[in-house]
């Protein structure tokens, strides 16, 4: 068979790589939207670099929009397989997509008028809301730890990664010529402690293992240290300066592990007593996913909900989800936070929070993610003076701070540690993905010093024999 890595090689988005069996059956691992490179951004999308309808299954790992993204719109150009993933990474699905969706119509919406006023031909979004909606049909959920057939010569089993609710390493087993191929692809790997979810758990050996490598070169504080990280940064911003506390935050994830935390302090009565919002319509459908699915907690979240039925509510925190009451945030004078996507400021309504709040020294803007190095949050992070934020440029003078520790990603000690599952003397050939190529080259040696061997680092468009 060939494995053809078609995105997240050699950088952090658009997650796709391609099977082909020698029977010509087409596996699809993952089908992420490539993220944060402004116009170039929908030409990589629009070209996938093969026919969605001849695609046979795609095999997703969990529901960030940059490994499950471009699913409607490989249903819109004719793709009519399976979509096999857990039942959580599902219920997650039809809700983001939807979302990514009224984007894609929103934001090309407001190109439209730009290009109208020039001159300049319009354009279609990549796909829509009924997009979104539609390709749901094609879904099958599998629980965790189930070896589901897909066909008389394809299985697959999910194992946790605790990197978000569903998540899991896709355990493939594929028969050719007789002898069965193990293929374990990672997806992104969680840390070990997670405030909310389960611990990752080992995965059955593999042949060939497809990881990836995001923080590759770094080392994550403790959780509980970012916890307490962020009510300092709450209190610093919201009582000694009286200014608003803007969190960019991915909705599904980051936005109920900080909303936890702060209801941890809540109740501890350590919570200064200003208004919380979280404002994302997403967040809001997201949280309700959770809710659905308690068998993705680990133990001490479980405890948690025996005396604390709503660990994701308190008062004073306030969920918006109207338009119009997220502009009114914009004329709320008290001092706040405002928990709103997306995590990487490339998109949604934390990009007119930004406006309103970034150039203001009594303001905080808090990044508690990675963010690719071409997105507006990696330019605000590296300590650009002015950014542009909907065709307006902006003087940063609010105070930026970061929190790396509530990444869903593990470190590289971390991730080593989780791969520990596996004996390296079995494996054939070991590809990194999902990281920036300076990062997985140390990542790669790293990973030979623990005794790996036979490591790749395929370039897009790379295909491999195995």
């Amino acid at each position: 068979m060939k494995i053809k890595f078609i995105g997240a090689a050699r950088e952090v988005t658009g997650s796709k790589h391609l099977i082909t069996t020698n029977l010509g059956k087409r596996i699809l691992l993952d089908c992420g939207m490539f993220q944060g490179k402004g116009l170039e951004t929908d030409g990589m999308n629009r070209d996938l670099m093969f026919d969605p309808s001849r695609i046979d299954h795609i095999i997703l790992t969990h529901a960030h929009i940059d490994h499950a993204g471009l699913i409607p719109y490989m249903y819109k150009m004719g793709f009519r397989g399976s979509v096999v993933c857990s039942n959580a990474t599902r219920d997650l699905c039809a809700i983001m997509l939807a979302d990514s969706g009224f984007i894609q119509e929103h934001d090309t919406l407001t190109f439209n008028k730009r290009r109208a006023k020039n001159g300049i031909p319009l354009v279609t979004p990549i796909y829509t809301q009924a997009d979104a909606t539609e390709c749901m049909s094609l879904f099958i959920g599998v629980p965790n730890e189930m070896k589901f057939r897909i066909d008389e010569n394809i299985k697959v089993k999910f194992t946790n990664t605790g990197h978000m609710l569903g998540s899991g390493v896709a355990n493939l087993q594929i028969i050719e010529n007789g002898q069965i191929k193990r293929i374990a692809y990672t997806g992104d790997i969680g840390r070990p402690v997670d405030p909310i979810l389960a611990t990752p758990q080992p995965f059955p050996q593999a042949d060939i293992l497809i990881t990836e490598s995001t923080y590759g070169d770094r080392l994550h504080h403790d959780v509980q240290v970012a916890e307490e990280d962020l009510l300092k940064v709450v209190v610093d911003t919201c009582v000694t300066k009286g200014g608003k506390l803007i969190i960019p935050a991915f909705s599904v994830g980051r936005t109920q592990e900080i909303v936890f935390a702060l209801n941890n302090f809540f109740n501890q009565g350590r919570l200064p007593k200003i208004d919380i919002f979280v404002d994302s319509p997403l967040a809001v459908n997201a949280t309700t996913v959770f809710r659905m699915h308690p068998e993705c907690y680990n133990k001490n979240f479980l405890h948690v909900l025996e005396t604390d039925p709503d660990p994701f509510g308190f008062d004073n925190l306030f969920y918006i989800t109207k338009v119009e009451d997220s502009k009114k945030l914009n004329d709320h004078k008290k001092p706040c936070v405002i928990i709103s996507a997306s995590g990487m400021m490339e998109a949604g309504r934390v990009k007119h929070h930004l406006a309103n709040n970034i150039s203001d020294t009594k303001n905080t803007i808090l990044i508690v993610g990675y963010c690719a190095p071409t997105t507006l949050g990696a330019r605000i992070v590296r300590g650009d003076k002015e950014v542009s934020i909907h065709g307006t440029v902006y003087e940063v003078r609010a105070e930026v701070k970061k929190i790396e520790s509530f990444s869903g990603h593990g470190d590289y000690k971390e991730m080593i540690s989780f791969l520990s599952c596996q004996d390296k003397s079995a494996l054939e050939k070991t590809f990194i993905v999902h990281g920036e190529y300076e990062t997985q080259k140390k990542y790669a040696a790293s990973l030979m010093n623990e005794g790996y061997k036979n490591i790749e680092i395929p370039a897009k468009g790379q295909e491999y024999d195995v």
